[in-house]
């Protein structure tokens, strides 16, 4: 199992832009598909968006499509979540995922936990003017 790293999160104000890493302290991350979650206080976990291996598709929940995009980065370890028009609703704890049980065909986030999965710490985005 690929160990993951988040970083990036801040504070921000609403409006502002963030771009989250989720980086592969062992192994790479191009041959698992990757998501993104999120959880805020007193909700429950939500997805965000996912992208399949080789970044043929992605998808993205509708509440952050046309502001968020996720990407590959070229050194086959990370994958980003640019984050922009920020809004308060947007705060949580991220958390990048990779599972047997993650993938990202076209139009849809398909996720059910197996015990291969991989979760990172999470990494705190706080939206405050």
């Amino acid at each position: 199992q690929v160990q993951l790293v988040e970083s990036g999160g801040d504070l921000v104000q609403p409006g502002g832009s963030l771009r989250l890493s989720c980086t592969a302290s062992s192994g790479t991350l191009d041959s698992y598909a990757v998501g993104w979650f999120r959880q805020a206080p007193g909700k429950a976990r939500e997805r965000v968006a996912c992208i399949s291996v080789g970044a043929a598709t992605t998808h993205y929940v509708r509440s952050v499509k046309g502001r968020f995009a996720i990407s590959r980065g070229t050194d086959k370890k990370t994958v980003f979540l640019e984050m922009s028009n920020l809004i308060p609703e947007d705060a949580a704890v991220y958390f990048c995922v990779t599972d047997p049980g993650l993938i990202c065909p076209a139009g849809n986030f398909q996720y059910s936990r197996t015990q291969f999965g991989s979760w990172g710490q999470g990494t705190q985005v706080t939206i405050s003017s």
